[in-house]
């Protein structure tokens, strides 16, 4: 089994995210992200129509974020016509976690179901800057998030948009639109 994918409670990974855990160590000993990639492991990836998700500790996210570009860029080569999003995996605690018995304290806001969205919106847009988000109710009561890209990285973002809108949607359940401001 490949060292760059460890699922959690041992569990054992399913043949694409060994394909991708594979593709991750081939770019470890070929390119110049040798030194990068080489602490660095993903928990799940998941292929979602036109895009790959690759799900990270939260704790190497940074780690990540500083390859990002160059890491998306050898994926997407090698699974064409895809889009590789990279998100963290985060835990989101209910409202009885406080009023559980074996916990002590509150629960911390950035587990919350509302911080762990917004926190995945971020991960989705991660080299773009977002500038602004509005809530747009609808007559029949549905809700959309309006977000506003930075207009800098309109010309690498703009072909990106609708994917980031149907992952976000397949994830939280929300219905999303993207700008740029």
């Amino acid at each position: 089994m490949s060292s760059k994918i460890r699922k959690a409670g041992g569990a054992e990974p399913d043949e694409f995210e060994i394909s991708v855990a594979q593709e991750i160590l081939s770019l470890e000993s070929s390119s110049d992200l040798k030194s990068a990639l080489s602490d660095l492991y993903i928990t799940a990836a998941k292929e979602v129509d036109q895009a790959i998700i690759l799900y990270v500790p939260y704790k190497l996210l940074k780690s990540f974020n500083k390859i990002h570009q160059r890491l998306v860029r050898e994926l997407e080569k090698k699974y064409s016509g895809k889009h590789v999003l990279i998100i963290a995996q985060r835990t989101i605690l209910g409202k009885s976690y406080a009023r559980s018995q074996k916990t002590s304290g509150i629960r911390p806001r950035s587990r919350t179901l509302t911080a762990v969205q917004d926190a995945i919106l971020d991960d989705i847009c991660y080299p773009t800057e977002i500038v602004g988000k509005r809530t747009r109710c609808k007559v029949d009561g549905k809700r959309v998030l309006k977000v506003y890209l930075d207009s800098k990285d309109q010309a690498n973002v703009e072909a990106r948009t609708g994917t980031f809108a149907a992952i976000y949607n397949k994830l939280t359940n929300k219905q999303i639109s993207f700008h740029f401001a």
